[in-house]
């Protein structure tokens, strides 16, 4: 029987934490058959990324091409895109081949606090991309670029989230995962809905490089088997949340949480 399909068009990150290669363990870890399109590669590891360079768009669009026309795509995501010029190529090519259920991890830095996309993507991003969203998923400093201002409570959550709606995703997870205190919520807007908040506990822990990486490659796992987009968002609070209890001890900086069967 033919599996769900889903496509990751993101980095790489040859420390295995984040990128491409967190998001096919993610996708493997839901049964679900992964697909990629790389659009940069990375040198990270715990401590940073040393160096990186993007992919021509051509490459990253036929990439894009060569999965959607032969084996068919149920689900994609994004993840880091690096410039305007990617995000624009992203975005022609998702049009264009008629890639949907479309979940965009709008990466702007990485857990070390490298920049990981250019000041002048952001606008494209916005613009281009946002629209062509089933759900977009940033965390706060990502929702504070996204929406030009600061985005630092339960009440500026759900302001972004309405406006992240209204430049036309189908639905907006802002992450709390930057709130101070023991709650790390997470508030959901579906388009034509109200706010839906999924409560969490903070877990205590040093290895969380890659958590942005593995929810939304849930929510895409969980959306190209035919999930709703709130039961798929609720579904990657779950497994995200078991991912960084089960953080792996690697490397002398920020080490990975574990969506594999490592530890389990």
């Amino acid at each position: 029987m033919k599996p769900p399909v889903a496509l990751t068009i993101a980095g790489s990150d040859s420390g295995g934490g984040a990128g491409i290669v967190a998001d096919l363990k993610t996708f493997e870890a839901h049964g679900v058959w992964g697909t990629a399109a790389l659009v940069a590669v990375t040198a990270q590891n715990t401590l940073g990324v040393q160096a990186f360079e993007v992919l021509p768009p051509s490459l990253v669009r036929a990439q894009i091409e060569s999965v959607t026309s032969d084996i068919g795509v149920d689900a994609a995501k994004t993840g880091m895109l690096a410039s305007a010029v990617l995000v624009s190529a992203v975005a022609a090519a998702v049009r264009d081949f008629g890639v949907g259920r479309l979940v965009i991890d709008p990466v702007f830095v990485s857990k070390h606090g490298d920049t990981l996309l250019a000041d002048d993507a952001v606008g494209a991003l916005r613009d281009e991309l946002l629209p062509l969203a089933a759900v977009v998923t940033p965390n706060l400093p990502e929702a504070s670029g996204l929406v030009g201002g600061d985005v630092e409570d339960r009440a500026s959550m759900v302001a972004c989230a309405r406006e992240l709606v209204g430049r036309g995703a189908g639905a907006a997870l802002v992450k709390g995962g930057h709130l101070l205190g023991e709650e790390s919520p997470d508030c959901l807007l579906v388009a034509g809905a109200e706010p839906v908040w999924l409560e969490g506990r903070r877990i205590p822990g040093r290895n969380t490089h890659g958590t942005g990486c593995v929810v939304s490659a849930a929510i895409t796992a969980g959306l190209a088997k035919g999930a709703s987009v709130e039961d798929a968002c609720r579904a990657a609070k779950g497994f995200v949340e078991q991912a960084i209890a089960a953080g792996l001890e690697l490397g002398r900086g920020v080490g990975p949480v574990n969506p594999g069967p490592v530890t389990r």
